[in-house]
């Protein structure tokens, strides 16, 4: 609840903290002023939203390789939206050779968050990892927001503006990644199509890496993305009257690893069903 103006001119601002994403606005007015009169009259101004969206079919990967080998961090930003009706699968991947590990991930409807900093081989039980699962009945194929906030030991993860906070185990600070962060899948090294857990099957939108737009790369066809099989990005159409091409990543062989661009339909549109 707001208060609004106690007057016929007055003007009372106000400014939501979060963006709302809707067709309908509906106000509902609580009291009465204090003459015992009541009126209403309301301005509603929006702002610009930009949405970039990937449609993953339950057989595919994104992959965002790093500039070096190893990326080691004290701090990590990690926020997306997605939507599905499959209850499992792997939203967000990563691991290093120590044994660090972060990975989001639908299970049984509910988002789990793993995570370890400590090195695994000084330490033979799972005393260092953590888990924690937020939400519910999330294959819903209603859209849902994720934010993962890391400094240090301390960790925010918030779902549909629920938040938990938490923190990790052992005596690492940092997270330490080798090569790539995998997005809808976990591929198996030197196994290409074969995935270790369940792929994730439904729409990613604005999927943000420490300030880094994933999807945007994709778009762009920046050399740092590729794709496992085929995730579908929307691009535009410099030609309106295309040709009907057949999709480039169609001629590699299933499983094969492919860049960014052969995600696309030749020069024209590779329509994403995610509105």
């Amino acid at each position: 609840a707001f208060p609004g103006n106690n007057n016929a001119d007055g003007i009372v601002h106000q400014k939501f903290l979060h963006s709302i994403r809707t067709r309908f606005l509906r106000f509902v007015p609580l009291d009465w002023n204090h003459s015992g009169r009541i009126g209403m009259r309301v301005e509603v101004y929006g702002c610009v939203y930009k949405s970039d969206v990937a449609d993953f079919n339950g057989r595919s990967s994104l992959l965002y390789r790093f500039n070096q080998k190893s990326m080691s961090t004290l701090k990590d930003v990690i926020s997306l939206k997605f939507k599905s009706m499959q209850s499992d699968g792997v939203l967000v991947h990563g691991e290093g050779q120590r044994g660090d590990y972060i990975t989001l991930e639908l299970y049984r409807g509910k988002l789990a968050l793993h995570i370890n900093l400590d090195d695994a081989k000084l330490r033979s039980s799972s005393s260092s990892r953590v888990s924690v699962t937020l939400g519910s009945l999330l294959d819903d194929q209603h859209w849902h927001s994720v934010l993962i906030e890391r400094f240090n030991k301390q960790l925010n993860f918030t779902v549909d503006k629920h938040t938990q906070h938490f923190h990790t185990k052992g005596d690492y600070d940092s997270l330490d990644i080798d090569y790539e962060l995998s997005f809808g899948g976990i591929p198996l090294p030197g196994k290409p199509g074969t995935f270790l857990r369940k792929n994730f099957h439904g729409c990613i939108e604005n999927l943000y890496y420490n300030g880094v737009n994933i999807i945007n790369l994709a778009k762009r066809r920046k050399p740092q993305i590729y794709t496992v099989v085929r995730v579908s990005v929307p691009v535009p159409n410099p030609n309106p009257n295309p040709k009907p091409l057949l999709q480039r990543s169609e001629h590699h062989q299933p499983g094969q690893e492919t860049q960014a661009s052969d995600l696309y339909r030749g020069k024209g549109f590779s329509p994403c069903p995610c509105p």
